[in-house]
């Protein structure tokens, strides 16, 4: 099978089965980190809704892993004005079990397919676009695809048969011997679903993700298990496998679906250009007891994910230019 078709069975047991968040699961995300980065990221999507006239929205979240993200952002959004209908993309039926514990209002959905159609749609995608499948092409001679074989229980990449180098970006065909490229075609399908949905209709897309400006050469699929890394073709469905997200790929997919682009830009400008400094400060005046802890979780945020986390706005031909991608 394709690496692609490997990513997707493992990941879709994975997550069916189990809560992978946090210190007993296997990895954890920024709003499991700390309220600040949903409540940001909610007033991120009120200031946007604000300036382009208040419009009738409905807010959506892709892969809202426990439902933390969307309660602190609703909470924070609340607070501006805006109090939209919420709908979660979200197959996993033990996250959707968490999500309707923190957001019970919420209605799910099995893909981007069935969301509302008759008004804008405020979308955002925390680390959710590094968990699609992505392809694999791997060069020898020639180019080939990067398949999985199978043999009892044990699973190894294997080169399959040569490409045209038609399928290859023009600027990589020489790439060395051994090189890898990556390409998701249900990323830039779920992108221009979405971003043909904003363009005919309002709204906004915000997709925060660990990636790169691609065309390039690397191999980034990756395993983690228990907070660390593993080999990603060791015990299928049992880890979370993921890859680094192509921001240039899923800007174009966006324009050639009629929407505007803006960046990407660093976790860290989002996050600063949002306020995070005086969020901390507020919160630590109100619990000093917390600040210690505070600081700590704004140092995470904004130096240990500041640089590798990147965020892709997706608008509306018409709206606004949204906060801190100007």
């Amino acid at each position: 099978m394709s690496v692609a078709q490997y990513m997707a069975a493992a990941n879709a047991h994975y997550y069916a089965t189990r809560d992978p968040l946090g210190a007993g699961g296997d990895f954890t995300t920024a709003p499991e980190i700390s309220q600040m980065f949903g409540e940001l990221i909610g007033l991120w999507c009120a200031d946007l809704w604000d300036r382009a006239g208040r419009p009738d929205v409905a807010w959506v979240e892709l892969g809202p892993g426990r439902g933390t993200l969307a309660a602190d952002a609703l909470r924070a959004m609340a607070k501006a004005g805006l109090a939209p209908p919420v709908h979660f993309v979200e197959t996993s039926p033990v996250l959707r079990e968490a999500q309707a514990m923190r957001v019970p209002e919420a209605q799910w959905h099995d893909s981007i397919d069935t969301l509302p159609a008759h008004r804008a749609l405020i979308v955002v995608a925390n680390e959710f676009f590094d968990a699609l499948p992505i392809r694999q092409l791997v060069k020898r001679q020639g180019w080939h695809e990067r398949l999985v074989a199978a043999q009892d229980t044990l699973f190894l990449p294997i080169a399959g048969k040569p490409l045209p180098d038609a399928v290859i970006p023009e600027a990589l065909r020489d790439a060395a011997p051994g090189s890898i490229i990556e390409t998701s075609p249900t990323s830039v399908a779920v992108m221009r679903g979405l971003a043909g949905r904003i363009a005919r209709g309002g709204g906004a897309l915000l997709a925060i993700d660990y990636g790169y400006e691609g065309p390039a050469i690397g191999d980034t699929l990756q395993a983690v298990r228990g907070h660390a890394h593993a080999n990603p073709f060791a015990s299928p469905g049992e880890q979370d496998l993921t890859a680094h997200v192509d921001f240039a790929t899923l800007s174009a997919a966006a324009q050639g679906a009629g929407a505007v682009a803006w960046g990407p830009i660093a976790q860290r400008d989002l996050l600063g250009g949002l306020g995070i400094d005086q969020r901390t400060a507020t919160l630590a005046r109100g619990a000093p007891e917390r600040a210690e802890a505070l600081l700590a979780d704004r140092a995470r945020l904004m130096e240990a994910m500041g640089d590798l986390f990147r965020a892709l706005a997706v608008t509306a031909p018409g709206w606004p230019v949204p906060a801190t991608f100007a």
